[in-house]
């Protein structure tokens, strides 16, 4: 018995000294083969069920926590930062439906429209969805955190740091940093075991998942999987490019392999703020503002959202003949934008806004809900990259905004960020 508890101990210190990345390919590479070779076994993915699920279990908690906990202990998180990681956030948001749109134009994409989709709500219009937004803001914060508000957590968590900066005693704060201490250390714990709960999500997907989504709708899928690509890898790197000044990749490269291959597989953005946090923290960020701009984050910062509503929608008024003028086109990138941003706070994200960008261009909802029920058949993967765009986007922009700051500080940056820009100029 000895023997063995020796055995394990050794295993669990090897799978722990084992880089988190390459234990998770590992992951993926089994559960590929056993869903392949036993596609029976439909068990193995109730471990990619459990892991997510714990995930968005204590997600809500820990923003909670680590919110009201920073701002009770300095109260300093709001600063310039902040304005800096909104105003990328949303000009990113921008730029993703702006590119959504000339994409569309250069390859135009013609839909099957067969059966309508149903919802219990959809959004008629941006006030609607604008509504939504402002209602969750004030939501009760049981209700907030049991359903994963995270507009609502925010709001509260911000007056309740205030409240018990004003009025707690240090003792007091200090327990309020004991308790989000405590609940990122069972993150981390959670997070350790991202490798089995990616072998089951991957094995429920190759399992479930048929190739009718390549035959039938490859075409629409390649352009918004491209069209998302180019969005990381070339339009927001530029974006960090102009801030920091410094090569980009390799921190873009970083945030899309450290947040954006789990937010692949988990398909959720609430999901994967533990994840972003454990990024930032590595990358040495300060705890008191990431801990406000990641959840926010996963809020608005909805490139993929963005791109899906304009790519979507256009494909339904170019299959139907409609013509769309540029300044309609401009119209249609602003509203996309605003109503990625609300996208959180309706049922059915943002496939249920591409009604209301439908009636823009005079598409009746039961063509308009046609188009979303195209959008749940390409789900599998279009809404898998779409969340690996805004979550790596949420860790690179809050990332670039505290890199500002350091450089208006006089502060160096982090050597993983200058040290090929270094070497090029040595090489040189």
């Amino acid at each position: 018995m000895k023997n063995i508890l020796n055995g394990l101990k050794a295993a669990a210190a090897r799978y722990n000294s084992t880089s988190l990345i390459l234990r998770i390919l590992i992951g993926l590479v089994i559960g590929v083969i056993l869903a392949l070779l036993l596609p029976g076994w439909t068990w193995i993915g109730e471990m990619g069920n459990l892991f997510v699920g714990a995930l968005k279990a204590v997600a809500p908690v820990l923003v909670f926590v680590l919110v009201s906990s920073a701002l009770a202990q300095n109260g300093q998180s709001l600063d310039k930062r902040f304005g800096t990681v909104i105003g990328l956030y949303m000009l990113t948001t921008f730029l993703a439906a702006v590119l959504a749109v000339v994409m569309s134009f250069l390859f135009p994409q013609q839909l099957v429209l067969a059966d309508a989709a149903t919802a219990d709500t959809v959004p008629q219009g941006l006030g609607e969805v604008v509504h939504t937004l402002l209602m969750n803001v004030v939501a009760n914060p049981l209700e907030a955190v049991a359903s994963a508000n995270y507009i609502g957590i925010l709001m509260w968590a911000i007056l309740f740091g205030f409240a018990m900066k004003a009025v707690a005693s240090d003792s007091a704060r200090a327990f309020m940093g004991n308790v989000a201490d405590a609940v990122s250390m069972i993150v981390r714990w959670i997070i350790n075991l991202a490798p089995f709960g990616i072998l089951g999500l991957i094995f429920t997907t190759v399992t479930t998942s048929g190739l009718s989504i390549f035959t039938d709708y490859g075409k629409l899928l390649l352009l918004l999987v491209s069209t998302m690509l180019i969005m990381a890898l070339v339009v927001s790197p530029l974006v960090i490019f102009c801030c920091l000044r410094v090569n980009p990749y390799p921190l873009v490269l970083r945030c899309l392999r450290e947040s954006g291959i789990p937010a692949f597989f988990t398909r959720s953005s609430a999901a994967n703020i533990p994840v972003n946090m454990e990024l930032c923290d590595k990358m040495g960020l300060d705890r008191n503002f990431y801990s406000v701009s990641i959840p926010l984050g996963s809020t608005i910062n909805m490139d993929g959202a963005a791109i899906t509503i304009t790519i979507m929608t256009l494909a339904a008024a170019h299959t139907l003949g409609v013509e769309v003028s540029i300044p309609a086109a401009i119209i249609l990138s602003v509203l996309s934008a605003l109503a990625a941003c609300g996208a959180s706070g309706v049922a059915g994200g943002s496939l249920l806004l591409i009604p209301m960008a439908c009636s823009l261009f005079g598409i009746s909802q039961d063509v308009a809900m046609q188009v979303v029920a195209v959008g749940f058949i390409i789900g599998v993967v279009q809404d898998s990259v779409e969340t690996a765009l805004n979550s790596a986007g949420d860790a690179a922009f809050t990332a670039t905004a505290e890199f500002m700051q350091w450089r208006r500080e006089g502060k160096p940056l982090p050597a993983f960020l200058t040290r090929r820009h270094k070497a090029s100029k040595e090489h040189k």
